[in-house]
């Protein structure tokens, strides 16, 4: 099952924001810098690989800018107090000077029309709404982010996933971007960062964030206490490929589960033997995943959720696949490490395939039936994928 996500990030249901962040300390050097000088930009950009703690950084660094007097300690140490009046009402969800724009608040857009999309983009309507101000389908809405703070520090905006912002919305901010009022801080969170337009990028201060190295993800995977716990621990490290976000995305739509349903099929392939009806069994876990995606938001893409499955799908097998090839380099077995290689290549050719509108049940049975040429395996006759 798929859990929902929290209805306000950062909020007291949700962990981001309130605890210590991980494997960036460049990125929060630069933050710290700013808040000690006082010359804070008023646009950012962070960019990098999902799931390594830019939304979670984006959140806490509001949280000390949104306070009055952090205080030096809570600077330094990147801490914002949690037990301020400015810390209760994010908890809470309320507070008026901090918003986080993504394509989620289509869905309680007071248009009609934005209720009803897919959630595949952040449209102009909702950043009209939430932010910029502007006709939405007949009504219009106050440019919020021009009002004065209402516990007057500052007022924060937080666009994730902003690569999802159409040429469109994205010019339309830029008047923003190059004349913000004052007291007002925008980031910009993405993982394409090239798909913001040049004249976006110029005009805000860019962050990179990195994927952690070993060290700093075991360090993060002490602080968990879930299901997590009972998986190899080398196979964690080679999934998550020094992303934490992805590991907490695989607990809570139960992927972790998906290795041990696929070893069995991989395992007879890498043995030499056919596996019966092992893609159907990928594909089952692939159509399963997209039902209970569409099943939680009626508005989402089944086409989407089956790309975002197959994703999903092939980095399991891909971690067992690299794993085993680090270990057949490491023991010199080079037949082993050629065939592992050769099977790890087809990963990316099954997600070209899928992107290009590829039927998913041929792609799964042509990555198979490759798989098993790969490891040597014949097909027996009468057989089926």
């Amino acid at each position: 099952m798929i859990d929902d996500a929290p209805r306000v990030p950062g909020s007291r249901s949700d962990p981001r924001g309130r605890v210590p962040i991980i494997g960036q300390d460049a990125a929060i050097d630069e933050f710290r810098t700013a808040l000690i000088s006082g010359r804070i930009p008023q646009a950012w950009i962070f960019h990098g690989p999902s799931g390594v703690g830019k939304l979670s950084t984006a959140i806490r660094f509001a949280r000390l800018l949104l306070e009055a007097d952090p205080g030096s300690e809570s600077i330094d140490s990147f801490s914002p107090p949690l037990d301020s009046e400015a810390a209760h009402l994010i908890d809470a969800g309320t507070h008026p000077d901090l918003k986080v724009i993504r394509k989620e608040l289509a869905a309680d857009s007071e248009s009609t029309r934005l209720r009803a999309s897919k959630q595949s983009n952040i449209p102009i309507g909702v950043l009209r709404e939430h932010m910029l101000g502007g006709e939405v389908d007949g009504k219009h809405f106050e440019a919020v982010h021009t009002r004065t703070p209402y516990k007057g520090v500052r007022r924060v905006f937080i666009i994730d996933e902003a690569e999802l912002l159409d040429q469109v919305g994205q010019n339309v901010l830029l008047k923003t971007l190059e004349e913000p009022a004052s007291r007002v801080i925008i980031i910009l969170i993405t993982t394409r960062e090239q798909r913001l337009l040049p004249t976006v990028r110029s005009r805000c201060r860019r962050v990179a964030f990195r994927t952690l190295d070993d060290g700093a993800m075991n360090a993060w995977l002490e602080t968990r206490s879930t299901s997590i716990e009972g998986t190899d621990p080398e196979w964690l490290l080679a999934f998550a490929d020094g992303r934490p976000g992805r590991l907490e995305m695989a607990e809570s739509s139960g992927m972790l589960a998906w290795s041990e349903t696929v070893a069995p099929g991989m395992a007879r392939l890498e043995r030499g033997e056919w596996s019966p009806n092992f893609a159907d069994t990928l594909y089952e876990l692939v159509d399963e995943f997209a039902k209970q995606v569409v099943k939680a938001d009626k508005r989402a893409s089944k086409e989407a959720a089956n790309k975002a499955g197959l994703g999903h799908l092939t980095a399991v097998i891909a971690t067992r696949l690299q794993v085993r090839l680090r270990a057949a380099a490491e023991a010199g077995d080079d037949q082993a490490t050629e065939r592992l290689a050769r099977a790890t290549e087809r990963i990316a050719d099954s997600e070209y395939q899928v992107a290009r509108n590829v039927n998913m049940k041929f792609v799964l049975a042509e990555l198979v039936a490759g798989m098993a040429e790969d490891f040597g395996v014949g097909t027996p006759s009468g057989s089926s994928s």
